[in-house]
Protein backbone atom coordinates (compact mmCIF):
# COMPACT_ATOMS: atom_id res chain seq x y z
CA UNK A 1 0.00 0.00 0.00
CA UNK A 2 1.22 3.33 -0.75
CA UNK A 3 1.33 5.31 2.37
CA UNK A 4 4.57 7.37 2.04
CA UNK A 5 5.42 10.59 0.11
CA UNK A 6 7.49 9.46 -3.00
CA UNK A 7 8.03 10.59 -6.21
CA UNK A 8 5.55 9.92 -9.41
CA UNK A 9 2.86 9.89 -6.70
CA UNK A 10 0.02 11.69 -6.24
CA UNK A 11 -0.23 14.02 -3.07
CA UNK A 12 -3.18 15.60 -1.35
CA UNK A 13 -2.16 17.96 1.34
CA UNK A 14 -3.48 20.53 3.11
CA UNK A 15 -0.96 23.60 4.13
CA UNK A 16 -0.93 27.04 6.06
CA UNK A 17 1.64 29.42 4.80
CA UNK A 18 2.82 32.47 6.70
CA UNK A 19 5.01 35.24 5.07
CA UNK A 20 6.79 37.52 8.32
CA UNK A 21 4.53 36.35 10.58
CA UNK A 22 1.12 36.63 8.45
CA UNK A 23 -0.97 33.73 6.75
CA UNK A 24 -1.00 34.52 3.21
CA UNK A 25 -2.53 31.46 1.89
CA UNK A 26 -4.16 28.37 3.01
CA UNK A 27 -6.10 25.02 1.83
CA UNK A 28 -9.86 25.74 2.76
CA UNK A 29 -11.32 22.75 4.61
CA UNK A 30 -12.10 19.46 2.64
CA UNK A 31 -10.22 20.56 -0.28
CA UNK A 32 -6.42 19.80 -0.45
CA UNK A 33 -3.63 20.86 -2.53
CA UNK A 34 -3.49 17.95 -5.17
CA UNK A 35 0.10 17.02 -7.14
CA UNK A 36 2.09 15.16 -8.42
CA UNK A 37 5.48 14.62 -6.49
CA UNK A 38 8.57 14.69 -7.73
CA UNK A 39 7.71 17.14 -10.91
CA UNK A 40 8.28 20.22 -10.00
CA UNK A 41 4.18 20.66 -9.47
CA UNK A 42 5.18 23.13 -5.90
CA UNK A 43 8.03 25.07 -4.56
CA UNK A 44 11.80 22.94 -4.36
CA UNK A 45 12.02 23.91 -1.15
CA UNK A 46 8.81 22.14 -0.03
CA UNK A 47 8.64 19.51 -2.48
CA UNK A 48 11.88 17.76 -0.54
CA UNK A 49 10.37 19.02 2.63
CA UNK A 50 7.64 17.13 2.60
CA UNK A 51 9.41 13.50 0.49
CA UNK A 52 8.75 10.46 3.55
CA UNK A 53 5.83 11.85 5.13
CA UNK A 54 3.05 9.89 5.89
CA UNK A 55 -0.68 10.21 5.58
CA UNK A 56 -1.92 11.60 8.56
CA UNK A 57 1.37 13.49 9.29
CA UNK A 58 1.96 17.07 10.15
CA UNK A 59 4.95 18.56 9.63
CA UNK A 60 6.02 22.57 10.31
CA UNK A 61 8.56 23.45 6.82
CA UNK A 62 10.79 26.58 6.45
CA UNK A 63 11.26 27.20 3.22
CA UNK A 64 14.13 29.88 2.13
CA UNK A 65 13.94 32.48 -0.61
CA UNK A 66 16.06 30.42 -3.12
CA UNK A 67 14.21 27.17 -3.02
CA UNK A 68 10.72 28.85 -2.99
CA UNK A 69 10.07 31.95 -5.65
CA UNK A 70 14.09 32.80 -5.47
CA UNK A 71 15.67 36.40 -4.61
CA UNK A 72 14.59 39.60 -5.48
CA UNK A 73 15.89 40.82 -8.85
CA UNK A 74 15.69 44.79 -8.94
CA UNK A 75 16.72 44.80 -12.60
CA UNK A 76 13.83 42.14 -13.12
CA UNK A 77 11.65 44.52 -15.23
CA UNK A 78 10.15 46.02 -18.39
CA UNK A 79 7.93 48.19 -20.45
CA UNK A 80 5.92 48.08 -22.61
CA UNK A 81 3.80 50.56 -24.88
CA UNK A 82 0.09 51.05 -22.82
CA UNK A 83 -1.14 50.80 -26.56
CA UNK A 84 -0.30 46.99 -26.88
CA UNK A 85 -2.73 46.56 -23.35
CA UNK A 86 -6.59 46.21 -24.62
CA UNK A 87 -9.12 48.89 -23.50
CA UNK A 88 -10.80 46.16 -21.88
CA UNK A 89 -8.54 44.99 -19.55
CA UNK A 90 -7.76 46.40 -16.47
CA UNK A 91 -4.56 48.68 -15.81
CA UNK A 92 -3.92 47.98 -12.05
CA UNK A 93 -1.31 47.80 -9.91
CA UNK A 94 0.00 44.56 -8.85
CA UNK A 95 -2.64 42.88 -12.21
CA UNK A 96 -1.31 39.59 -13.06
CA UNK A 97 0.27 39.10 -16.76
CA UNK A 98 1.66 36.31 -18.68
CA UNK A 99 4.35 36.10 -21.54
CA UNK A 100 5.93 34.68 -23.25
CA UNK A 101 10.03 35.07 -24.09
CA UNK A 102 12.29 34.87 -27.33
CA UNK A 103 11.89 31.11 -26.73
CA UNK A 104 8.34 30.35 -26.30
CA UNK A 105 8.72 30.13 -22.88
CA UNK A 106 5.70 31.96 -20.76
CA UNK A 107 6.54 33.55 -17.87
CA UNK A 108 4.77 35.64 -14.73
CA UNK A 109 4.69 39.08 -14.61
CA UNK A 110 2.46 41.94 -12.42
CA UNK A 111 1.65 45.17 -13.21
CA UNK A 112 4.18 47.16 -11.50
CA UNK A 113 2.95 51.05 -12.40
CA UNK A 114 0.92 52.52 -15.00
CA UNK A 115 1.55 55.58 -16.67
CA UNK A 116 0.18 57.48 -19.89
CA UNK A 117 2.33 56.15 -22.77
CA UNK A 118 3.25 52.67 -20.71
CA UNK A 119 3.08 50.45 -18.32
CA UNK A 120 5.58 48.76 -16.33
CA UNK A 121 5.95 45.15 -15.35
CA UNK A 122 7.49 43.43 -12.23
CA UNK A 123 8.65 39.57 -12.98
CA UNK A 124 9.81 39.08 -9.79
CA UNK A 125 7.08 37.23 -7.79
CA UNK A 126 5.14 38.81 -5.28
CA UNK A 127 7.19 36.13 -2.62
CA UNK A 128 10.54 36.77 -4.20
CA UNK A 129 12.94 37.10 -1.56
CA UNK A 130 10.94 36.40 1.20
CA UNK A 131 11.14 32.98 3.28
CA UNK A 132 8.02 30.84 3.82
CA UNK A 133 6.81 29.12 6.46
CA UNK A 134 4.25 26.30 5.81
CA UNK A 135 2.23 23.68 8.32
CA UNK A 136 1.03 21.15 6.39
CA UNK A 137 -0.66 17.94 6.40
CA UNK A 138 -0.60 14.86 4.28
CA UNK A 139 -4.32 13.56 3.70
CA UNK A 140 -4.05 11.14 0.83
CA UNK A 141 -1.48 9.41 -1.34
CA UNK A 142 -2.28 7.36 -4.27
CA UNK A 143 -0.70 6.11 -7.71
CA UNK A 144 -0.29 8.46 -10.22
CA UNK A 145 -2.55 7.42 -13.68
CA UNK A 146 -0.28 6.44 -16.74
CA UNK A 147 -1.29 9.33 -18.35
CA UNK A 148 -0.98 11.87 -15.41
CA UNK A 149 3.18 10.41 -15.05
CA UNK A 150 3.15 11.30 -19.20
CA UNK A 151 1.46 14.74 -18.64
CA UNK A 152 3.63 15.71 -15.61
CA UNK A 153 0.47 16.81 -13.21
CA UNK A 154 -2.11 15.36 -11.74
CA UNK A 155 -5.78 15.50 -13.84
CA UNK A 156 -9.00 16.16 -11.68
CA UNK A 157 -10.96 18.69 -10.10
CA UNK A 158 -8.01 20.50 -7.90
CA UNK A 159 -5.43 19.60 -10.50
CA UNK A 160 -2.28 21.71 -9.46
CA UNK A 161 -0.31 22.56 -12.34
CA UNK A 162 2.11 24.88 -11.74
CA UNK A 163 3.38 25.01 -8.37
CA UNK A 164 1.34 25.36 -4.95
CA UNK A 165 -1.81 26.89 -4.25
CA UNK A 166 -4.33 27.20 -6.72
CA UNK A 167 -4.61 25.67 -10.28
CA UNK A 168 -4.11 29.10 -12.77
CA UNK A 169 -3.93 28.48 -16.75
CA UNK A 170 -2.93 31.34 -18.72
CA UNK A 171 -5.51 31.91 -21.52
CA UNK A 172 -3.78 33.19 -24.57
CA UNK A 173 -6.31 33.94 -27.28
CA UNK A 174 -5.59 32.54 -30.97
CA UNK A 175 -5.76 36.19 -32.16
CA UNK A 176 -2.90 37.25 -30.37
CA UNK A 177 0.38 38.10 -31.79
CA UNK A 178 1.43 40.92 -30.63
CA UNK A 179 5.31 41.24 -29.56
CA UNK A 180 7.74 43.55 -27.14
CA UNK A 181 11.19 44.68 -28.52
CA UNK A 182 12.37 42.83 -25.33
CA UNK A 183 11.18 39.74 -27.09
CA UNK A 184 8.54 38.85 -24.82
CA UNK A 185 4.93 37.96 -26.57
CA UNK A 186 1.63 39.01 -25.02
CA UNK A 187 -0.83 35.96 -24.50
CA UNK A 188 -4.28 36.83 -22.56
CA UNK A 189 -4.79 38.49 -19.48
CA UNK A 190 -5.23 36.46 -15.98
CA UNK A 191 -9.22 35.98 -16.43
CA UNK A 192 -8.70 35.11 -20.08
CA UNK A 193 -10.77 37.38 -21.91
CA UNK A 194 -8.34 39.40 -23.96
CA UNK A 195 -4.74 39.47 -26.25
CA UNK A 196 -2.22 40.88 -24.46
CA UNK A 197 0.14 39.81 -21.29
CA UNK A 198 -1.91 37.94 -18.76
CA UNK A 199 -1.39 35.32 -16.53
CA UNK A 200 -1.43 33.47 -13.12
CA UNK A 201 0.12 31.93 -9.62
CA UNK A 202 0.04 31.53 -5.84
CA UNK A 203 1.87 30.03 -3.18
CA UNK A 204 2.87 26.48 -2.63
CA UNK A 205 3.47 25.99 -6.44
Amino acid sequence: MTNSVDKDLVISMNYELKVENAIVDYSEEGDPLVFLQGHDNIIPGLEKAIQGMKVGETKDVLVKAAEAYGEFDPENFTEVPRAEFPAEIPLEIGTEIGVYDENGEELTAYIEEVEADKITLNFNHPLAGKDLEFKVKIVDIRPATAEELEHGHVHGTHEHEHEHGHDHECCGGEDCDCEHEDGHECTGDHHGEDCCCGKKKSSAG
